[in-house]
């Protein structure tokens, strides 16, 4: 183990910072062992700049997507200038750079973040590859050229090429008659039958009853009217974030291109960096993993008057070298509960972020407690040499999301583990969890804990407000994607996708209803959407989860984030029961109204309205 990090002091703008670090904060930012990094001047894997991190992966993807789309209209333009062949050449290559160094490094490297971060480029290189397999405009320029000849002077080098691409094309059975095209979705239209037929045999009118009872909102048709609700509210909303992308998209290709659904999460990113005005990196150094802890222990001390204290394991008492032990402390009360916390990345372990509860708690037939034993599992980068574990924002979000789970399994105080903690309703059991990001999100929690690893200096103020302020970027329209997500679980396991025509037929009358960008003539990307089959009919629990978060957030702790009282109403009234009474009522009981599409879908709009300001700017700009 290495020492503990020295003690800095600097003179800033007339301030002295000078060390305070808790013993939480120095036992989180010591490396769990040493690590020498010896590299210098990184030059990144196969030498391509954008790969010195993991993230540099999504560049790589973003930029590929980008350059499809130029590639796809100058293929199929009237006024194409080179050949067709060597379009497709290029076309081919710019997705074969990333498609297949993202395979070896997601096979390969023993970093899981480099893993996940090339399986995502993997995942999404795929789809646009089966996109392009069943673009007919681009299949029928090809196919002109083929059959008829380039307008532009071509060798039988070219003409071969031309035919391979069109080879591959028709493997995909783009030149198929639509009724043989349409066993593609064979295997998700018996997923939905047999759901629908275990439903009926079960007693359900449809999967989706029987999925949606004991829910916060217990019905379908209670779904339903939440989502028509907040749709009819989200409309004119996703719309001015639709003309603001459209204007991004314009100025960036210099002409105009209509926007497509595809295109989204690349505007609201590009936007969010031009917002930060720096990278995700550059707010690192402000929130080391013991920086976080602290902020995580100062919000619990001041809502629950609970302290997360580092705790000694003994021999064999861990998995792995570098886990932590958190005992879970009430002033009063005592001990609550332990929280083990495995945040590093490690070779083989699973590549996401998650809760597990290894004991609920329960009441003993002494009539004593059996505190709670839960695992928080992440994946940060292992501190280097020269510092702690330094998270992005993202990641800091995600730590403040998980730690929602873990202090509801340590403050549900059940009679039965069967009920305890997160074990409740999916629509309900997100909620502390959602809630907790809320406070991630918000400037004063921020200021009380994002320091400089080194200096201790805060975050400026212009970077937290900034910070905060990209958090709440394109709300609406990442809402209505949502919202259109839920429609379609919803038809899909309502009936509609066992007797209303194909998957794909009931895709797009979903989305020309619940989402404001077009659907794309022979695409079917419900094939890929997974959330399908492990979420089946409940997908809609993201949304609800953070309307009830919202709800509960605006009504306890916007004022301050900090209060005692309302933390100790919100312990009370909310996370010390867990699944002990239907969370339809106890949700109602501790706002103090009733669950109604009206009352959820308010504290949603009453959000997006309240961060809607901070885009003007932006419109402005491309006026």
């Amino acid at each position: 183990m290495l020492r503990r990090i020295k003690t800095f002091s600097s003179k800033i703008s007339r301030h002295r910072f000078v060390s305070t670090w808790s013993p939480l904060t120095t036992a989180f930012n010591t490396r769990p062992e040493k690590r020498i990094n010896f590299t210098k001047n990184e030059v990144g894997l196969f030498g391509i700049p954008e790969l010195t991190s993991f993230e540099g992966f999504y560049a790589l993807k973003e930029k590929a997507i980008f350059k499809t789309d130029d590639l796809i209209e100058e293929a199929t333009s009237p006024n194409r200038t080179r050949k067709m062949v060597m379009i497709f050449d290029e076309l081919s290559d710019t997705l074969c750079k990333v498609a297949d160094l993202s395979e070896f490094i997601r096979l390969a490297h023993p970093a899981a973040n480099f893993c996940t971060a090339a399986e995502d480029a993997c995942i999404t290189i795929s789809g646009i590859v089966e996109k392009l397999n069943t673009h007919k405009r681009l299949y029928g320029a090809l196919k002109a050229v083929v059959d008829h000849g380039d307008r532009l002077e071509t060798t039988d080098v070219d003409r071969h090429v031309a035919r391979l691409f069109l080879f591959d094309f028709e493997q995909s059975g783009i030149h198929l008659e639509e009724a043989a095209r349409q066993r593609q979705e064979r295997l998700l239209s018996e997923l939905l039958k047999a759901r629908h037929e275990l439903a009926t045999v079960c007693g359900f009118p449809t999967y989706a009853d029987r999925a949606l009872k004991a829910s916060t909102v217990e019905t379908p048709e209670m779904v339903g009217l939440f989502l028509d609700a907040l749709n009819e509210q989200l409309q004119p909303r996703a719309a001015k974030d639709f003309s603001i992308m459209q204007k991004m998209k314009t100025a960036e290709c210099g002409f105009q291109v209509p926007l497509a659904a595809w295109d989204t999460p690349y505007f609201t990113a590009s936007l969010k960096r031009k917002y930060l005005q720096a990278s995700a990196s550059e707010f690192s150094p402000y929130f080391s993993l013991g920086a976080c802890m602290e902020g995580l222990n100062l919000l619990t001390k001041s809502l629950f008057g609970i302290t997360l204290e580092n705790t000694e394991m003994q021999p064999g008492e861990s998995w792995f070298h570098d886990i932590y032990k958190l005992a879970v402390v009430h002033e009063s009360e005592g001990l609550l509960g332990y929280i083990y916390c495995d945040l590093f990345e490690r070779q083989g372990k699973p590549n996401q972020d998650c809760h597990f509860t290894i004991q609920g708690g329960k009441v003993l037939p002494d009539g004593s407690f059996q505190n709670p034993i839960v695992v928080v599992m992440l994946n940060l980068t292992q501190p280097r040499w020269s510092g702690p574990s330094l998270l992005t924002p993202s990641m800091v979000d995600n730590l403040f999301h998980e730690m929602g789970h873990a202090m509801h399994s340590m403050l549900a105080r059940t009679e039965y583990q069967h009920v305890t903690g997160t074990r409740c309703s999916t629509d309900f059991a997100e909620v502390p969890s959602v809630l907790m990001e809320y406070f991630a999100s918000d400037p004063r929690v921020l200021r009380s804990f994002a320091k400089h690893f080194q200096t201790q200096e805060p975050m400026p103020e212009s970077m937290i407000e900034r910070l905060c302020a990209s958090k709440h970027l394109f709300t609406a329209s990442e809402t209505q994607l949502q919202v259109f997500y839920s429609a379609l679980d919803q038809a899909y396991h309502g009936g509609h996708g066992v007797h209303a025509g194909s998957t794909t037929q009931t895709l797009q009358k979903v989305q020309d209803t619940y989402y404001g960008l077009p659907y794309v003539e022979n695409t079917a990307w419900q094939l890929r959407f997974s959330h399908l089959v492990g979420y089946g009919a409940k997908y809609y629990s993201y949304l609800i989860s953070r309307a009830i978060a919202s709800w509960i957030w605006q009504t306890y702790f916007e004022r301050d984030p900090f209060s005692r009282t309302q933390g100790e109403k919100y312990r009370r009234g909310c996370l010390a029961y867990g699944g002990g009474i239907p969370s339809r009522l106890l949700v109602s009981n501790f706002l103090g109204r009733e669950i109604t599409a009206t009352n959820l879908t308010s504290s949603l709009v009453n959000e997006i309205d309240t961060s809607s300001e901070r885009l003007k700017y932006v419109e402005s700009h491309f006026q």
